[in-house]
């Protein structure tokens, strides 16, 4: 498991598998007895070899004016084929002659063309560079320019770029120095926007935000994320669950990841930091009380969903469907709308980084946790830059299996607090 800051606990080995595609094979006609056959498979060859080496000229002309997707779905088609391009495969071009050279050179400052590739503006991404640099430049080799390296793993972050891809795109020399420069930047990006991340560091801000929902001391609303993953722990067609806390924003103040999705989320609660340092040392959410004219106060607490149990700081859903009350059932569908700016969250983290969305297999699914906070971090780097994350291209199932509801009993105190705010947001409405 991964937190915000790094630290990690094993979940076991993953198990990749491959797969070959394998050319069509043809139909040949019969063909009359005694009469020579006709072979055009030589000539074919050649055409086919002519036009694929034609697209790739294409490609490495016209790169700058097309959206990733096209150029990505070129380069598809290209590695699929089971010959290589005439005469030869052409070399992977240095970094500066490649498409981020050029395309940095070249393009405006905000030609939305940066958007489209990067996620940022030019603006942000050379602050983001500088905040980098310094530590890419002690752990990446002198071929891989820091800028390039950046701009690589935005890129494959975004667009699930292969790494073939990536290194012809960025004008790195091999598949190995796509991969390095990848995960170079995942751990300074974990290292260096940690501080993005923080619960206990604007708590007037937080608190404030959730007054449009009528919900007074409100300081969070804690949600799970599924994130697609094979191996030997989750199975063929598990996944990972990431407890993350969001802001009405939807800005995450806390990231925990890496969990199995066999494991109960009332388990992975306990075992966060997050619980640790509101439970145990008693650092969070030990603020000002919000005072009633009745002479009732409400302490700081957070949402979260019927899947946690309740606790005097976490208040949970009403469970009872139509046997509910009329204040009881506004009380959630108050919760309903604050639980969607967590679900809303992770929904914008897969849309802009379409990486975190896809099946991650073999071995890689070992730093899956580390690419997800990376995804978190940067998520919250463009808020705070006043660049809000996409959310609206979505072109994946975002319906997710709910987890289990929880059956243990209610703390008081936690059930108390709730029934107060139900009565006030009942009060509010009449």
């Amino acid at each position: 498991m991964i937190d915000q800051d790094g630290s990690t606990m094993a979940t076991g080995t993953p198990v990749g598998s491959s797969a070959t595609i394998l050319p069509k094979t043809p139909i040949v006609p019969k063909r009359k007895p005694g009469r020579k056959p006709k072979s055009h498979s030589k000539e074919l060859l050649t055409v086919l070899s002519s036009v694929s080496s034609a697209v790739r000229d294409f490609l490495s002309q016209k790169d700058l004016h097309l959206l990733p997707s096209q150029s990505l779905s070129l380069e598809s088609l290209l590695s699929s084929l089971p010959f290589p391009p005439s005469p030869s495969p052409s070399p992977a071009p240095s970094s500066d002659q490649s498409f981020f050279s050029r395309f940095h050179s070249s393009v405006p400052d905000f030609d939305p063309r940066w958007v489209d590739n990067f996620r940022m503006t030019k603006h942000t991404f050379n602050r983001l560079l500088c905040i980098l640099c310094p530590s890419l430049l002690t752990s990446l080799p002198p071929s891989i320019p820091p800028e390039s390296a950046v701009a690589a793993a935005l890129f494959r972050l975004a667009h699930a770029a292969p790494y073939e891809a990536v290194a012809r795109i960025f004008g790195l020399d091999s598949y190995q120095a796509a991969c390095l420069a990848f995960y170079s930047v995942c751990k300074v990006v974990n290292e260096k926007l940690a501080d993005f991340v923080d619960f206990g560091g604007d708590m007037e801000r937080i608190r404030s935000g959730f007054e449009w929902l009528s919900l007074p001391n409100c300081c969070g609303v804690l949600g799970f994320g599924k994130f697609g993953v094979e191996s030997e722990l989750v199975g063929k067609n598990g996944s990972l669950l990431v407890q993350a806390l969001v802001d009405c924003e939807g800005r995450f103040l806390d990231i925990s990841g890496g969990w199995p999705c066999t494991m109960r989320p009332e388990s992975i609660l306990t075992n966060t930091k997050l619980y640790n340092r509101i439970e145990k040392t008693k650092e969070l959410l030990n603020g000002k009380y919000y005072n009633l004219n009745n002479g009732i106060s409400i302490p700081q607490y957070i949402m979260g969903g019927s899947c946690l149990p309740m606790l005097p700081w976490l208040i949970t859903p009403y469970i009872g469907g139509d046997n509910l009350n009329s204040a009881e059932k506004e009380f959630n569908i108050c919760h309903r709308k604050a639980m969607q700016l967590a679900e809303s969250a992770f929904i914008r983290l897969k849309a802009q980084w379409r990486l975190l969305a896809m099946r991650w297999k073999g071995d890689t699914g070992s730093f899956l946790p580390f690419v997800i906070v990376m995804g978190c971090l940067l998520h919250n780097y463009l808020i705070k830059s006043d660049e809000q994350p996409p959310g609206e291209h979505v072109e994946w199932n975002t319906q997710e299996e709910e987890l289990p509801v929880y059956t243990g009993e209610a703390d008081e105190r936690g059930a108390m607090i709730r029934h107060v705010i139900a009565q006030i947001l009942m009060n509010n409405k009449q």
